[in-house]
């Protein structure tokens, strides 16, 4: 018998964890699988420490701790690792840290003196608590993969947002055009411009200091007289989207439609949003939108659910099964 095959006879069946971040998806994801989210006891003390006890034994199972690290980002990143620990030492036989939005994504490396790397960091800190594997959507860099000593899935959700587009909004286009929101999105913005057969434009930028604030400078390509779909990974205050607007506006460009995966929102995100001369807004929900948010957006707005491709990653994990057969990889 093998190593592999010993391994699975180790594990029992699926359970699933959930945290307070982001209840609606972990809720979507348990009935894509079909099973029911395991019990715990979360209490926040007086003086802010967070207790967790579980309602049943997790000793001998596959255990899947869903857990978004979206506002209010240290809360929800305590309950995450206090669970994880909670499960090791309750004898889970294998943890898995199912992490739609990865918090810290942009403290990725050293760019200026005396600085932290605070996304190495937070994957120190699961892997610490007892994780044995990881998944998350669509993290700000990629080389947050390699800040993990533990196996885990690193997944996009761009495929969902593409076929969206394709399938409800492509014919409605006249001659789209991608246009990046930086260079550094660029990869990426390619990825997307192919899987729609469309050309490609790009913002150049530069971040001022170390606030939220950016300089959109010049546009690279064509969007003059074209419809333009603006993507991203994530949106915070949506400065860099409402430069990014202004510019292919001032370009020439017809109707604005936004793809982006991560939601954040922050301050006054979703205002500034709908504000801006912008047709739609297509994205998903692995940070949780408050009806407020979602109210400044309205019919503007389309929230795609990643809880099939979770679940499904989630099914083929304890099988033993590749998650690149789900994309043709």
């Amino acid at each position: 018998m093998s190593q592999f095959s010993h391994d699975l006879k180790l594990y029992g069946g699926i359970k699933l964890f959930a945290g307070s971040g982001s209840p609606e998806l972990a809720q979507e994801i348990a009935n894509y699988l079909d099973l029911p989210i395991s019990g715990r006891e979360m209490i926040e003390f007086p003086n802010e420490n967070i207790f967790v006890k579980l309602k049943g034994s997790a000793r001998g199972q596959d255990v899947y701790v869903i857990q978004t690290t979206s506002s209010p980002v240290h809360r929800n990143l305590m309950e995450l690792l206090i669970t994880i620990q909670t499960l090791r030492l309750d004898s889970a036989a294998r943890i898995t840290a199912v992490v739609p939005y990865l918090c810290y994504g942009r403290s990725d490396k050293k760019d200026q003196p005396r600085v932290p790397i605070t996304a190495r960091l937070i994957a120190d800190m699961i892997e610490v608590a007892g994780a044995d594997r990881y998944m998350t959507l669509d993290p700000h860099a990629g080389q947050v993969q390699g800040f993990f000593s533990i196996p885990g899935d690193v997944l996009t959700a761009s495929r969902l947002l593409v076929d969206h587009i394709n399938k409800n909004m492509r014919s409605e286009m006249h001659d789209p055009v991608v246009v990046s929101v930086d260079l550094g999105f660029a990869k990426k913005g390619r990825n997307y411009a192919a899987d729609m057969d469309m050309p490609i434009a790009f913002i150049e930028k530069r971040r001022i200091g170390n606030d939220s604030k950016a300089e959109a400078l010049t546009l690279i390509g064509e969007v003059n007289g074209r419809d333009v779909i603006i993507v991203d990974d994530e949106v915070d205050t949506g400065g860099s989207i409402a430069q990014a607007v202004e510019v292919v506006k001032q370009n020439g460009a017809r109707d604005v439609y936004l793809a982006f995966v991560h939601a954040i929102l922050s301050r006054n995100g979703a205002e500034r949003l709908a504000s801006l001369p912008i047709k739609h807004i297509i994205t998903t929900d692995t940070a949780p939108l408050s009806a407020d948010k979602m109210n400044f957006l309205k019919d503007r707005l389309t929230v795609i659910s990643v809880a099939p491709l979770l679940g499904e990653v989630i099914k083929r994990a304890h099988e033993g099964r590749s998650v690149g057969e789900m994309f043709n990889e």
